[in-house]
């Protein structure tokens, strides 16, 4: 650490301390050559994480977006917004685990539709329609017969 004072490149730390909060620690230093005291804080640097659309924009990541999708789809359903938000959490902790800097939309649109269709079938149709664009009947029952195919499939297992 250089001294501000001098502008020495050596300096010791007299003493250490988080804040109160521990987001940040704050650092009492001496310059070794002209014995200048000064105080540092060293914080964790947050790269916000991008998301990247459909047509090639970029924005950031926003957590309250999957939760308005959520919202929708569960739209009278038997799911408790603190379902939503735990589920919200879940994702959230997936793309920030998987991915650096910037994630497809696309990506997340399938950890949701992935999250939904355990959580619950009338609300993942209800957002891959949306999600996929279904475009008219014959989509939609596409989608109905693969999941209809999975379930007799789980059934089967047992």
């Amino acid at each position: 650490m250089k001294c501000p004072a001098c502008h020495y490149n050596e300096t010791k730390v007299i003493d250490s301390r988080l804040n109160s909060d521990g987001s940040s620690v704050r650092r009492r230093r001496e310059c070794l050559k002209c014995e200048k005291r000064f105080t540092t804080y060293e914080y964790v640097e947050q790269v916000p994480l991008m998301v990247v659309k459909r047509d090639g924009r970029r924005q950031p990541f926003d957590r309250k977006k999957i939760i308005a999708g959520l919202v929708k789809a569960c739209e009278k359903r038997p799911v408790s917004i603190d379902k939503m938000e735990e589920v919200t959490s879940e994702i959230e902790r997936v793309i920030q685990k998987k991915f650096d800097r910037e994630v497809q939309s696309k990506d997340i649109g399938e950890l949701i539709m992935e999250k939904l269709a355990a959580l619950d079938e009338v609300a993942y149709v209800r957002f891959a329609s949306v999600y996929r664009q279904f475009r008219d009947v014959n989509q939609f029952m596409s989608e109905l017969t693969l999941m209809l195919d999975k379930e007799k499939g789980k059934k089967t297992d047992h």
